[in-house]
């Protein structure tokens, strides 16, 4: 089977976009697919965060990973930081990476705007990103779509480093949504959703309570025309809307669209709201009852063990090829 690597950061709650862009995808490939799934939390401080914060959000995730469906008996959960091999790793490829292209990366270019100076590991984070997937002898990421460049530079790596020394390194593919189905914030829908937006209206978490994923819906930005209707370019709140719907209830967008003529966005954004709460309460559920569990920590313990081993002999490889080690 083709083996698949992907991660998340623990910084915040996992939104609706996260979900449907990424871990939807997760649970599916692990079907056929040899699967490991990391919560990335070495790359969550390349901004400042509050330890203790990010040792329960960092546990959130792993248990969100459990409740959405993937299943440690077939795929591999594990925290980055718990398996040395991802720093290691990274550092080769920075002295095989270079600053130009680094400073190319478009999410650096978004963190680091009108800002005088940035952490040096908001610059190389996509370097470490690239270590996760090639330490693995991936084939396949399944990530977002805003993450392309990312997935392109580490091919790039890869290419670069079996040019220089030989068969060194898996070059892996990317898995993608396609383009209608990414999410975009609730209030400003030329936006993707964000964990990190000022305003908690703008997102749906998978933890929110069903009046604050009503109050999210009903205050989400549409426009003055009425019609239920897709159109990303002149009506993109709409549009959203329906892709979420469809998303959740897999349904095609013009089916909903239709169901809807006439009828303007009040029952629309009603009956969004019933199936956006009915998607996530099976997985509130599941989160409940693992979230504070003694197993969780186990499959996390295993979970590192397990990539450990595998990890190992590819740092153990490329070190070899580089000419590292004295014997």
């Amino acid at each position: 089977m083709k083996r698949v690597f992907s991660g998340v950061q623990p910084t915040g709650n996992i939104h609706i976009g996260n979900y449907l862009g990424a871990l939807k995808q997760f649970v599916e490939l692990q079907e056929d697919h040899d699967c490991i799934y990391c919560i990335v939390d070495m790359h969550s401080i390349t901004m400042p965060q509050d330890p203790k914060e990010l040792k329960q959000h960092i546990l959130d995730v792993a248990a969100l990973y459990l409740s959405i469906g993937i299943d440690p008996k077939r795929s591999i959960v594990f925290v980055q930081s718990d398996v040395p091999g991802h720093a290691e790793l990274s550092w080769i490829l920075t002295c095989n990476a270079y600053t130009g292209e680094l400073s190319r990366m478009t999410q650096f270019k978004q963190k680091s705007k009108d800002k005088e100076s940035a952490p040096a590991g908001l610059f190389c984070y996509p370097v470490l990103m690239a270590a996760d997937i090639l330490l693995y002898d991936t084939d396949v990421v399944p990530v977002g779509n805003d993450q392309k460049q990312h997935i392109e530079l580490t091919r790039d790596l890869a290419v670069r480093m079996n040019g220089k020394y030989g068969n060194m390194f898996v070059v892996p593919d990317g898995r993608f949504l396609k383009s209608g189905a990414r999410v975009m914030a609730l209030d400003d829908p030329t936006s993707k959703m964000s964990k990190s937006a000022p305003n908690a209206f703008s997102r749906i978490s998978l933890l929110d309570t069903p009046e604050k994923i009503k109050k999210s819906i009903m205050k989400a930005t549409t426009d003055s025309e009425g019609e239920v209707r897709f159109d990303i370019e002149n009506k993109p709140g709409v549009s959203n809307l329906l892709n979420i719907y469809s998303a959740f209830s897999g349904r095609d967008v013009e089916d909903i669209a239709a169901q809807y003529a006439g009828s303007g966005y009040g029952a629309f954004k009603k009956d969004l709201v019933e199936i956006t709460v009915d998607a996530v309460t099976p997985i509130q559920q599941k989160y409940e009852e693992i979230r504070q569990s003694q197993e969780l920590l186990d499959i996390l313990k295993d979970g590192a063990e397990r990539a450990g081993a595998i990890s190992e002999k590819t740092v153990k490889r490329v070190k070899d090829m580089i000419g590292f080690g004295a014997c």
